[in-house]
């Protein structure tokens, strides 16, 4: 006798019956039946639990054009595949292992000469799965790069969700180019900093505007307010965690100051591209700039207005059309409240 057991359970029930020496046995057989619990599916069906198994990958594949000067992967691989984003998010793939050249792992030190098969595999889950809505201001834009304008209290990249990488798709429009990739900034500005960020919307502009500021060959300008008298310009050249940088400033304008004695709008123009360069070598020459956390004279850290340090401008040649590109984002009106 077959009965179909509304669990889908395969069960075994004797039923023995014991009278005058004579018995009776009755096999019930309970078979499984297909159940709408997706828990049951998924741990009796291999092809489920493979759908979710995190070590199921998308891959993406890129050769490497013949005749290329050698160089580092770290330095070649930003921009190749969509799923990277930065190039901190490269290093982070190398060191997970989720690149090989020509079938072999690889690391930040492989070089690169000409004809490589270089494969990106990256676990799905990995991937973020929802869209951020955010907003932003574009102040260039064509097919091949993009400037927008970065807002404070945002990070430029990272882990967290909330970031200018996770918001670029959204405001760009897609580049038509059949090297176009996701959006990539190609710098970064400081979480409380304001200002431009530069971004990449074809492999190739992402790989040659990263090459252009190692080469330091954009002309970035700041504006700042500081807190103090200063010289009227100067430069600063002090290093930065052991390293050589270098910063130069004029002041545009001062006022006196009945809290901080006397505030400055300072234009700056970094010659290196250090973490943090500008807010440390003010600091260090005893004028740190208005609202900072990190670096600030005890009694005078000004709060709940925010870091008075604003990316103004870039300057460069275009990398494909070779036109000269300048972009200017204007100072915030909280800047305006000081200098009037």
């Amino acid at each position: 006798m077959q009965v179909i057991h509304p669990k889908g359970w395969l069960m075994f029930l004797s039923i023995y019956w014991f009278k005058n020496e004579f018995s009776k046995t009755v096999l019930l057989l309970i078979v499984p039946q297909q159940s709408n619990n997706p828990t049951i599916q998924q741990s009796n069906n291999p092809t489920i639990q493979q759908s979710n198994n995190p070590t199921i990958q998308q891959s993406e594949t890129h050769i490497v054009p013949n005749h290329i000067s050698p160089q580092r992967l770290q330095e070649y691989g930003v921009g190749i595949f969509e799923t990277i984003t930065s190039k901190s998010a490269l290093k982070k793939a190398l060191k997970k292992n989720y690149i090989t050249v020509n079938g072999s792992l690889s690391t930040t030190a492989t070089i690169i000469t000409g004809g490589e098969h270089i494969v990106l595999s990256i676990p799905e889950e990995s991937k973020p799965k929802k869209q951020l809505i955010f907003p932003l201001k574009v102040l260039f834009e064509d097919e091949y790069l993009a400037a927008i304008h970065k807002p404070a209290g945002i990070e430029v990249s990272g882990n967290k969700f909330k970031t200018i990488v996770n918001a670029l798709s959204q405001n760009l429009r897609p580049s038509s180019l059949k090297d176009a990739t996701t959006p990539q900034p190609v710098h970064r500005l400081d979480y409380a900093t304001t200002g431009i960020i530069l971004v990449g919307k074809t492999k190739n502009s992402i790989r040659l505007l990263n090459q252009m500021f190692e080469e330091k060959v954009i002309a970035k300008t700041y504006y700042a307010v500081t807190i103090g008298n200063m010289e009227a310009s100067g430069a600063i050249t002090s290093e930065i965690d052991g390293k050589p940088s270098q910063s130069y400033f004029k002041v545009v304008q001062s006022v006196t100051s009945d809290r901080f004695g006397q505030l400055n709008l300072v234009k700056l123009t970094p010659k290196t591209g250090r973490r943090h360069q500008l807010r440390k070598h003010l600091f260090a020459l005893g004028n740190p700039i208005l609202g900072d956390r990190d670096y600030f004279l005890e009694g005078l850290l000004l709060k709940g207005k925010g870091l008075y340090l604003h990316a103004y401008a870039l300057e460069f040649v275009h990398p494909l059309n070779k036109e000269k590109i300048c972009i200017v984002d204007e100072l915030p009106k909280k800047f305006g409240k000081i200098f009037t």
